[in-house]
């Protein structure tokens, strides 16, 4: 129970960016999750007896091809003389070790099953006292010296910036939905409720416009996959001009909100990533706008210069000469990191799949969408809704943020293949036909 509850601390602190220490980037989160792996090596003996399940054996392909990739990539970079920045450079290569080593053990554990669902709940009450104390901090009902909830007029609680604390609210929305829907018992039912309500309303105060996207897809896709179970339940007779009605009724208000979310999203995340690196510049120009597509056609060229072998852990594009120029005069919040102007690319380009194609080229890529398909398809083909809109969700975090360096993303996807493995094995009869 203390290694589940240290895991569920550490993937919740671990959002904490502004706990850490100036200019560590280690904090309580990742001292709790070293703590954990600590402990579960030290069970080496059980580790060794465990078997080899389809959960485990997924990640340990996924992490052999990434880290075949990095080596690669990194050999690509030494030998066309590419510039890189050594500290980031670091940084990403100790950061990859402790998450294969997360998302490894939650699944290598011969009860994992169990241990990763108390983690989950653990998680799912323990992000809804995080965000209690830190909605009571914005509301100005508690004070935290040196620290600042606000990014202008978005929430950020103790997250560097917004789209930190509104992936985690992505995340937990899904995740309180999922153990609404299969928890045993009204009273624990309920509470996952009360746990998905504040998720999401701390998610909305963000006013990140990809957690919209999320939420709207994500309970579109739920909803759907609801009703197409319901509808084929047995005993059941209904036409399939009923059946297509009812599902036309349920998903057409939600699909025209998803249409008017994306085709505003780029922008507008653009604008967000301007105040992000430009210092809070609210100045909505034609060039402001192109920033995010700029950032991508340059990790596409990146990408393809080294022969789609990747570079190697770290950022590898530069910084767009606007930011550059609008973060001269610009005030900003408080407690904001950015990339210096070093004469090194250190950008990044807020795209999972492009940084990916940066660092590992398009082994790091193939492998990683590997990992995400058959995460989505395990819980699809069983009766795990919630976890299929999560997986959906993150999904859409991976083309507007970069996410695998997030220890939350690991674990959902470590939770969303045992759980699914689980379901498919109990409950055959369940599984929906390809």
């Amino acid at each position: 129970m203390i290694r589940d509850a240290l895991l569920a601390l550490g993937l919740v602190l671990s959002t904490a960016s502004q706990l850490r220490p100036t200019g560590l980037p280690v904090g309580p989160g990742e001292l709790c999750l070293v703590t954990w792996i600590a402990l579960m090596l030290g069970g080496t003996r059980d580790l060794l007896r465990s078997k080899l399940t389809p959960a485990l054996s997924r990640m340990l392909v996924f992490w052999a091809l990434f880290a075949t990739s990095l080596c690669i990539g990194s050999m690509t970079a030494f030998a066309i003389s590419d510039i890189h920045d050594p500290n980031l450079f670091i940084h990403d290569s100790l950061a990859y070790p402790l998450l294969a080593a997360i998302s490894l053990l939650a699944t290598a554990d011969s009860s994992a099953g169990c241990r990763l669902q108390r983690s989950a709940w653990l998680l799912v009450w323990f992000s809804n006292v995080f965000f209690a104390i830190q909605l009571a901090w914005g509301w100005n009902l508690i004070s935290i010296p040196e620290m600042d909830p606000w990014y202008w007029d978005r929430f950020r609680g103790l997250s560097e910036n917004p789209n930190q604390l509104a992936i985690f609210c992505a995340i937990s929305t899904f995740l309180s939905l999922h153990f609404a829907e299969h928890f045993p018992g009204v009273r624990r039912r309920l509470a996952a409720l009360l746990c998905t309500i504040l998720s999401v309303y701390v998610g909305r105060l963000t006013k990140s416009d990809t957690y919209g996207l999320i939420l709207v897809a994500g309970m579109l896709l739920f909803l759907m996959l609801k009703l197409r179970t319901w509808l084929l339940m047995p005993g059941r007779k209904l036409t399939f001009r009923a059946a297509a009605a009812g599902l036309v009724l349920v998903a057409s208000p939600i699909i025209g909100a998803t249409a008017l979310l994306f085709a505003n999203l780029v922008e507008i995340e653009t604008a967000d990533l301007a105040k992000d690196m430009a210092k809070g510049t609210s100045e909505e120009t034609s060039e402001t706008a192109n920033i995010r597509l700029d950032a991508w056609s340059r990790a596409i060229d990146r990408g393809i210069e080294s022969g789609m072998l990747g570079l190697g852990p770290g950022p590898h594009i530069e910084i767009p000469p606007t930011l550059v120029a609008a973060r001269q005069d610009a005030v900003e919040p408080k407690y904001i990191e950015h990339p210096q102007v070093n004469g090194t690319p250190n950008f990044e380009a807020h795209n999972t799949f492009l940084d990916l194609f940066t660092q590992g080229g398009l082994i790091a890529v193939l492998s990683f969408g590997w990992l995400i398909a058959t995460a989505f398809r395990l819980v699809y083909r069983v009766p795990l809704d919630a976890l299929t809109a999560m997986l959906c969700g993150i999904t859409i975090l991976c083309v507007f943020h970069l996410v695998i360096r997030h220890p939350l993303f690991w674990f959902a996807i470590a939770f969303a293949m045992v759980a699914g493995t689980n379901a498919r094995d109990l409950s055959p009869r369940l599984t929906r036909s390809k």
